[in-house]
């Protein structure tokens, strides 16, 4: 019998992507090769996108739309596989846009030491955080848009080394062209807008999908009269946060070790 890999939507848009498009194709009752052979590629290319591991490109996207006849639909997986927008705002860590290796790494290795997950799920999450860093990496990358808390900058993981590094990684994305990062000091107060992470992407279409975690589970939301309140919310919060200057050197004195 197959090895089926159990999969969780809620762990990221790109997880929600694979296990939507795997219930699509067995609601058809197609295998993976088949399917496959259907949009040209691999069984194997599949199952990593599938199972989170690889992203779907536009190419695709469109061809599993057209395989599964969504093609210019609401539902279509193009507009899931095209956001040029990422609004992400986090408390306690660092998002995973943003992660060095060893942050991650120490990370996900905490949570083995827990029993929270197996050493390979710990590793396939590395991977996964990795993977998803390299997608925006391309010609023309997606803006960026990061509101961090003020405990991510102070929350300590994997030592002082560790957490030196991933302050200079962020100071090093403020300074790209693409990306807007701003943190929320703790004097925000009850004015901070979100108490959970949140992850909003903005699709080619301009239409917004919005992604939201707890600690049991994610959700991922497309619907508009639910989605246009977060967005306003988020720039709200935005507003409300530090300028992207201040929060530069913020990061910085917190490094230096001036906090």
């Amino acid at each position: 019998m197959a090895n089926i890999k159990e999969l969780n939507p809620g762990y990221s848009p790109q997880a929600a992507y694979g296990a939507r498009l795997r219930k699509m194709r067995e609601e058809r009752g197609w295998i993976q090769d088949h399917f496959a052979s259907v949009v040209g590629c691999s069984g194997r290319h599949v199952s990593a996108i599938e199972t989170g591991r690889k992203p779907a490109t536009l190419l695709f996207s469109r061809k599993a739309d057209a395989a599964f006849g969504l093609t210019g639909t609401p539902d279509s997986f193009e507009r899931e596989g095209r956001a040029v927008e990422l609004r992400l705002f986090q408390v306690s860590l660092i998002p995973g846009l943003m992660q060095t290796p060893d942050y991650a790494r120490a990370l996900n290795i905490s949570y083995v030491e827990r029993g929270s997950v197996t050493a390979e799920q710990a590793e396939e999450r590395i991977a996964l955080v990795l993977e998803r860093q390299a997608t925006l990496m391309r010609p023309r990358p997606p803006l960026v848009f990061a509101v961090v808390d003020e405990s991510c900058l102070l929350q300590e993981v994997g030592g002082p080394e560790v957490m030196k590094a991933q302050l200079e990684r962020l100071e090093e994305l403020a300074a790209l062209p693409n990306w807007f990062l701003h943190v929320a000091p703790f004097s925000l107060g009850e004015r901070r807008a979100f108490h959970l992470p949140v992850n909003l992407l903005t699709l080619a279409d301009r239409s917004v999908v919005a992604y939201a975690e707890s600690e049991a589970q994610g959700h991922v939301e497309r619907e508009t009269s639910l989605v246009v309140p977060m967005l306003t919310a988020y720039h709200q919060l935005q507003g409300e946060s530090l300028s992207q200057a201040a929060s530069v050197d913020m990061i910085s004195r917190i490094r230096r070790g001036a906090l």
